[in-house]
C-alpha cells in the first residue's frame, strides 16, 4: 500500500513570547522530527493549536517548512474547518505552497448529517488533485463520519485517500477496511490505538507521541509489518506510560510542555490552551524520564 508515511507527527506550533509564529522554531522542529523518526508532519492540526492561528501565517507555515524540509518527508497541511465554503478556498491556497497532502476534520458544531458530511467533502475533492485526510475525532467535533460515507467518498472521488480515526473504537477501522481494504490509508488519531489499528488494516499513526518518542514509534510499526508481532508488542506497552501522559490534559498542553523540557522550538500556548497544572507536569516530567 503506498502511504503518505507510517509515523505522521500532528506537529506543534512554536510561537515567540508576544504570541506570534516562530517560523524559524518550527522549521527547526520539523527538521528534528523528520530526523527522528517521524514519516512526516501535518501542519496546523489541533496539535498545532490551529484554531488561534491567522490564515496568513499557516500559509507561511506551511510553504516554510515544504521549502526547508520537503525532501525528508510528506508534509500536510491541515485546511478543514466546519465552514464548507472557506475549507475549499483555504485547501486551494494550501496547494499552493506545495505541500503533499491536506487534512479535513469533520465539522464541528454545526454537526452534518451524513449528507452534510458527503457535500463538505466532495467540494473539497473537487478543489484540489492532492490526497485528502479525512479527520475523524467525535470527541472535539461533537459529530462523525461513518465508514459507509468514507467508502462512498473515496468511490466517487479516490482523492480522499485516508482517513485519521480518532473515535477510540477500533471497530470503526476494522469496519473501514472491510469496505475499502486496498488503496486507502487507515491512520490511528489516537497513539495508545496504533497497534490494534494496525492489526485491522491500519497503515500508521497521526501522532502526538511522536514528538517524544518517533523513533520507537517507527521501530514498533516496523515489527509489526515484518511480523514480529511480540516485538511490537513489547514497545508498545513500553511506550504505554509516554502515551498516558501526552493526554493527562487536554491536547497539545503535555506535549508542548514535553517538547519545551527537552529543548526542542515550543515557546508558550495561545489562549484559550494554557500551562499544565503542577500535578499534570509532574506526570509529565516522571514520563519524559523513562525515555531511552
Amino acid at each position: 500500500m503506498k502511504t503518505l508515511g507510517r509515523v505522521l507527527t500532528a506537529m506543534i506550533t512554536p510561537f515567540h513570547a508576544d504570541g506570534s509564529v516562530d517560523f524559524d522554531g518550527a522549521v527547526a522542529l520539523a527538521n528534528h522530527l523528520l530526523e527522528n523518526g517521524s514519516d512526516g508532519i501535518v501542519v496546523c492540526g489541533t496539535t498545532g493549536e490551529s484554531p488561534t492561528i491567522a490564515n496568513e501565517d499557516k500559509l507561511t507555515l506551511f510553504r516554510r517548512i515544504v521549502d526547508a524540509c520537503g525532501d525528508k518527508g510528506s508534509i500536510i497541511a491541515n485546511t478543514g474547518s466546519n465552514d464548507t465554503l472557506r475549507s475549499v478556498e483555504f485547501t486551494k491556497q494550501a496547494a499552493a505552497t506545495g505541500v503533499d497532502a491536506v487534512m479535513a476534520v469533520v465539522p464541528y458544531y454545526n454537526k452534518p448529517n451524513q449528507k452534510g458530511l458527503y457535500v463538505h467533502f466532495k467540494a473539497i475533492a473537487e478543489a484540489t488533485t492532492l490526497p485528502i485526510i479525512v479527520y475523524n475525532v467525535p470527541g472535539r467535533t461533537g459529530g462523525k463520519i461513518v465508514p459507509a460515507t468514507i467508502e462512498q467518498l473515496h468511490r466517487d472521488f479516490p482523492n480522499i485517500a485516508a482517513v485519521k480515526e480518532a473515535s477510540g473504537d477500533v471497530n470503526v477501522a476494522s469496519e473501514i477496511y472491510r469496505r475499502i481494504p486496498t488503496d486507502f490509508m487507515i491512520y490511528s488519531g489516537d497513539d495508545g490505538l496504533t497497534l490494534p489499528i494496525l492489526a485491522v488494516g491500519g497503515c500508521g499513526i497521526i501522532s502526538v507521541a511522536a514528538h517524544v518518542v518517533g523513533k520507537d514509534l517507527n521501530e514498533m510499526i516496523q515489527a509489526f509489518e515484518r511480523g514480529e508481532v511480540t516485538k511490537a508488542r513489547e514497545i508498545h506497552a513500553r511506550l504505554l506510560p509516554i502515551f498516558d501522559a501526552m493526554f493527562v490534559t487536554t491536547n497539545p498542553i503535555p506535549v508542548k510542555y514535553a517538547v519545551r523540557r527537552l529543548g526542542l522550538p515550543a515557546g508558550p500556548f495561545h489562549l484559550p490552551m494554557c500551562e499544565p497544572s503542577e500535578e499534570e507536569a509532574a506526570v509529565i516530567d516522571a514520563a519524559l524520564k523513562m525515555i531511552k
